[in-house]
């Protein structure tokens, strides 16, 4: 799909939270080196928010294929952050977990992002669809300031995405049919799901990685919102 035929059909942008709006990456790790070097820990504290990061999305892509009761985005978190630490070696209590995985709530978003989802406001309606649970999200407005128009946790669809009921669930709160719907991710797992659900996808290719090879591939590849927003505002 060409961009001025998402400029013709698309009604509603649909964005992923973290590590598209807000800097997941960075964000924690700034928040996790000063936790670390307390702990005496000498090691990368990017590789520890890697670690952290990967660690949470395996456990909730097999929390999404038990399909039984969803588990919330912070219980998840709780779990990773705390076999993290044991595998590292880092003593720790659950204050420590619940502190680390507290500050999720309070990341900023990537420095164009604010200036370039005003620019998408003008034509298009702005909603977050995220892993996240409902309070968390909306305790992350007052952080990062962005004024959606709504904010969707998986919550509502009972599974993490990439599951197929998390998108269709989003569109129909959100009262637009799937191929009016525009989801923008950093994630290529993100993306793949909302195509396969019938969503038009722009993938964030902020870290300059391939896509990889999938029949659902995005329908804009851009480096960053600001490029988004260029394209087809």
């Amino acid at each position: 799909m060409n961009t001025d035929a998402i400029k013709r059909t698309v009604k509603v942008c649909m964005f992923d939270q973290y590590g598209t709006v807000v800097d997941m990456q960075g964000g924690l790790t700034e928040i996790a080196t000063p936790f670390l070097k307390k702990k005496g820990w000498t090691g990368d504290p990017g590789s520890f928010v890697t670690w952290w990061r990967r660690t949470h999305f395996e456990n909730s892509m097999i929390d999404a294929l038990l399909h039984r009761e969803h588990t919330p985005y912070r219980e998840i978190g709780h779990r990773a952050v705390a076999f993290v630490m044991d595998r590292a070696g880092i003593e720790h209590t659950m204050d420590d977990v619940r502190y680390l995985v507290g500050e999720i709530e309070k990341l900023k978003p990537f420095p164009e992002v604010p200036e370039a989802l005003a620019r998408l406001r003008t034509r298009y309606k702005l909603v977050v669809l995220s892993n996240g649970d409902r309070d968390m999200l909306e305790t992350a407005r007052q952080y990062h300031k962005v004024p959606f128009d709504r904010v969707i946790s998986v919550a509502e669809a009972n599974s993490f995405k990439p599951h197929v009921a998390t998108y269709t669930k989003a569109a129909e709160i959100t009262g637009v049919p799937l191929d009016q719907i525009l989801f923008v991710a950093n994630h290529a797992f993100d993306c793949i799901g909302a195509k396969s659900a019938g969503m038009r996808t722009a993938f964030i290719d902020r870290r300059r990685r391939p896509f990889g090879a999938t029949p659902h591939q995005p329908d804009l590849i851009v480096p960053t919102m600001k490029d988004l927003a260029d394209a087809i505002v």
